[in-house]
């Protein structure tokens, strides 16, 4: 084997291995997120059915708490992909009907900003419930894109200025670490 083949074989494997179990992946995962808005665990589970409204990107508890799912993304410097985590965020009852109201309209994107606070813990981060969001409404069939407006704050930081590609392994591998001691 002369060095050229022996350079294109060992860059073609661009895949990634977990250091936690040792599952190969195509490439390195970079999409995170929760099922559910964390105010959802705080309702007994015996009451959930009957508290709780739930869809694929909305929920509601108690007919008073509004919430919706949203993608957060951390631009990772000089890399073709980005860090993706789906979260959740509250969302004012007024702001969720008119969400409501424009779900199948393509001018939704033209909405302004919608406040609210992120409810999903991005472990990396640390605590980071009730951090200040904006969500930007994006085009139909897409979730909103969340943008933290907590000043300050690492996640913020992140999210505005990006973060290297050995800072994103280093928090994959902690994500992983995680999933899997979940389970």
């Amino acid at each position: 084997m002369n060095l050229f083949s022996f350079l294109n074989k060992k860059t073609e494997k661009s895949g990634y291995k977990c250091s936690c179990c040792g599952q190969e992946y195509d490439d390195i995962p970079l999409c995170f997120g929760s099922p559910l808005p964390d105010y959802y665990y705080s309702v007994p589970p015996n009451e959930r059915e009957n508290r709780i409204e739930l869809e694929e990107s909305l929920c509601v508890v108690d007919q008073e708490h509004f919430f919706q799912r949203g993608r957060l993304t951390i631009p990772i410097i000089n890399h073709k992909d980005n860090l993706y985590f789906d979260v959740w965020t509250s969302i004012s009852e007024e702001n969720f009907r008119k969400r409501m109201d424009l779900w199948e309209n393509e001018e939704r994107i033209n909405e302004s900003p919608y406040f609210g606070w992120l409810q999903t813990i991005i472990l990396p981060y640390g605590d980071t419930l009730n951090l200040k969001t904006i969500a930007i409404e994006q085009g139909l069939g897409l979730i909103p894109e969340i943008v933290i407006i907590e000043e300050g704050h690492p996640l913020q930081i992140d999210q505005k200025k990006g973060i290297t590609f050995k800072k994103a392994r280093k928090m994959v591998r902690e994500l992983l670490k995680a999933q899997h001691q979940k389970q």
